[in-house]
């Protein structure tokens, strides 16, 4: 099931949180934190966002994000997910989805 669209105004900071399905880890070592920020950072280049704060937890991410447009943060998130997911499941020899 998809998640809820999220309801964003443009230039008004949002919470927003990536997690792993069934809140399995995100990460697993140091070098799997290494490639996110790349990521977000292209993520807001391509889509019009600002990140404020970003707290990369075992289990999940925190972002602090402004958008420019309503969808740029879901936008956001899907990119860094299509990266992360086929990093991570390399390096963890799996075939899960992320949500």
């Amino acid at each position: 099931m998809p998640d809820k669209p999220r309801f964003c105004l443009p230039g008004v900071p949002a919470h927003a949180v990536r997690r792993e399905n069934s809140l399995q880890a995100v990460f697993f070592s140091e070098e799997d934190y290494q490639p996110y920020l790349p990521w977000f950072k292209e993520g807001c280049d391509r889509n019009g966002c600002v990140i404020h704060t970003c707290v990369l937890m075992t289990t999940h991410v925190h972002l602090l994000v402004s958008p420019d447009e309503p969808d740029s943060i879901s936008r956001l998130i899907q990119l860094v997910g299509r990266h992360s997911v086929s990093c991570v499941n390399h390096r963890q020899g799996r075939c899960e989805t992320f949500r």
